[in-house]
């Protein structure tokens, strides 16, 4: 049997993120899906994953998730068989980025949690296309569902995570990097970088998607991760 996948959602997000994904795979792999929203570190957060995770497991995570992804690949390696790395990065937060987000845990803590959201999540970050507003609704759904108290614990783990370069350039793991052509959120030449200090890891661009490519065209996303999947384990 395919080892167990572990999927680790982005912010203000939820398993719902990776319904086609979980529809698609489980049938072949026991699949988990972890919320972000545990703890305010990456540390943390990837300790809570590593308490609920099987033994050995593939692990794929998005934007935020995939932050917390490398924090379990650097905290235990050995129980990592795979990973992948949707429109995230493996760098630590931007000064101006960091401090853009005070304004926003601010509004979050006295009720504006709404407009917060809409800032967090814009609509410009998911790509045109017939279903793009069925993902902006289900967003808004899956953000108002994961509520202020979790948003407030993942911005401010957002704001700390440390810069994972140094330990990518060690991983030995067969690694996807899978890119929406117009995300906005992580360029494309930051996530080119990621998966050239990566060894043995593969960049797919996922065509008409932004930065929710598992919703936006979940056939070709499935296409890649099932590549992945199927990728011999590297000799460690």
């Amino acid at each position: 049997m395919p080892d167990p996948i572990v999927f680790l959602p982005p912010m203000l997000c939820d398993a719902r993120v990776f319904r086609p994904q979980i529809a698609a795979f489980s049938a072949t792999s026991p699949i988990i899906c972890i919320p972000t929203g545990t703890a305010d570190s990456m540390e943390q957060i990837a300790r809570h994953v590593l308490a609920i995770a099987p033994p050995r497991f593939a692990l794929v995570g998005l934007s935020m998730g995939g932050f917390v992804a490398l924090e379990v690949v650097r905290q235990d390696p050995a129980r990592v068989t795979r990973l992948a790395l949707i429109n995230s990065s493996a760098q630590s937060e931007l000064p101006e980025i960091a401090a853009g987000r005070e304004p926003r845990i601010v509004a979050a803590r006295s009720g504006r949690f709404c407009d917060v959201a809409l800032d967090e999540l814009p609509a410009t970050s998911i790509a045109q296309g017939p279903h793009r507003s069925d993902v902006l609704s289900l967003l808004a759904d899956m953000a108002r569902d994961v509520g202020p108290d979790a948003y407030v614990a993942q911005a401010r783990a957002m704001q700390r995570r440390p810069d994972q370069t140094p330990i990518i350039r060690k991983m030995r793991q067969p690694t996807l990097i899978l890119s929406g052509e117009h995300d906005t959120v992580y360029p494309l030449r930051r996530q080119q970088f990621m998966a050239d200090l990566i060894p043995y890891a593969q960049h797919k661009i996922i065509e008409d998607a932004g930065h929710l490519p598992t919703l936006e065209q979940p056939v070709q996303t499935n296409a890649a991760l099932r590549t992945w999947m199927d990728q011999p384990l590297v000799l460690r």
